[in-house]
């Protein structure tokens, strides 16, 4: 089994279909790497991933907003396609198992949902309100688990 994890951001809303009777949540997620060449200028590379997300709990869709950084992981599929100009194009796809808000671009502050019996992928939810932010938290700082 091979197990791709993607950190970025969403370059679109997600859009959400039907196929076959079952949900699925496509989305896309770009990666930039900073690096330098061989002259020592700085460059960036971005990696665009087509990811689909297929899954009975789409209440995480109206979070899917173009720009909401987003952790991702799940089997990865190479695509091949005709291009116009007769060669052969290839794009990376991502079946996604598990998917995690990270925050919105920007925003110094991110959410997490934890696919690990969290709201995202396993777990069932019985609110359709905004995730609380952590300055909603009101439980003492002091007062932690550990």
């Amino acid at each position: 089994m091979i197990k791709l994890q993607v950190i970025g951001n969403l370059g679109k809303d997600c859009v959400t279909n039907t196929v076959n009777g079952k949900n699925v949540i496509n989305f896309n997620v770009a990666h930039t790497e900073k690096f330098r060449d061989a002259q020592g200028n700085q460059k960036d590379k971005t990696i665009w991933v087509e990811c689909a997300y297929w899954t009975d709990r789409t209440a995480i869709a109206p979070y899917l907003k173009k720009g909401t950084q987003v952790y991702v992981e799940g089997s990865p599929e190479v695509r091949t396609y005709p291009k116009n100009d007769g060669t052969t194009g290839v794009s990376l796809s991502l079946r996604v198992g598990n998917v995690q808000l990270l925050g919105t671009r920007g925003s110094g502050e991110g959410s997490s949902e934890s696919g690990g019996g969290g709201y995202a992928s396993q777990a069932s939810t019985s609110s359709s309100s905004p995730i609380p932010s952590a300055n909603d938290i009101t439980a003492p700082i002091d007062d932690l688990p550990f």
